[in-house]
């Protein structure tokens, strides 16, 4: 049995499997492992590891199983840890009228605990790809969204959350605004969504 949840493509939603999310996921993760490695870095896929499970890569740490970023990449002396997300859009966040993005907040602190045990920073990589946003942005923002690549190391994103919200995710989600974000590439790496109707 698939589970089913809504999934926003532009101005319209369509239902979509769990496995064809991971699927979209998985296309972006491999666009932005792409991108790094065109800028030079070697790249390790974690994610690979636990691809047909369907759960995230598991980093031993002692008696602690932490959920691991998607990836290693180097390049010289130059290490780090990459999370790769892709999502449709930023979200306008209404109270602190921004926009943001975000992730599981079991996952970042997984993250977090690895940071403090890893020699190597980790990155949070967001590819986002419709102007139109997350599935509950305001109409009169919709078009408006930012797209391309778009992150920042942990350790600063750590010192800069916009918020926390309980009722998202299966643990609930950290938010983080663009403002807090670096701007890496402008273009989609490739990756395009189709708008389809509604079903």
């Amino acid at each position: 049995m698939f589970h089913r949840t809504l999934l926003r493509l532009g101005d319209n939603m369509a239902q979509v499997s769990f496995d064809e999310q991971l699927r979209f996921g998985k296309v972006g993760e491999s666009k932005i492992a792409q991108w790094l490695l065109g800028r030079g870095y070697s790249v390790l896929p974690v994610y690979e590891k636990e691809m047909h499970t369907g759960k995230g890569p598991v980093l031993y740490s002692g008696p602690a199983h932490l959920i691991a970023p998607d990836m290693l990449a180097y390049k010289g002396g130059n290490v780090k840890w990459i999370e790769a997300k892709t999502k449709s859009g930023f979200t306008w966040h209404r109270i602190s009228q921004r926009w943001v993005t975000g992730i599981d907040l079991r996952h970042y602190r997984d993250y977090l605990r690895v940071a403090e045990s890893s020699p190597w920073p980790i990155w949070i990589l967001f590819l986002h790809l419709d102007p139109h946003g997350a599935k509950d942005t305001p109409m009169e923002y919709a078009g408006k969204s930012p797209t391309g690549l778009f992150g920042n190391d942990l350790s600063l994103l750590s010192k800069n959350e916009n918020h926390r919200h309980s009722h998202w995710g299966t643990s609930g989600m950290v938010y983080w605004a663009r403002e807090s974000l670096r701007l890496l590439a402008w273009d989609k790496l490739g990756v395009h969504i189709e708008r389809q109707a509604n079903r």
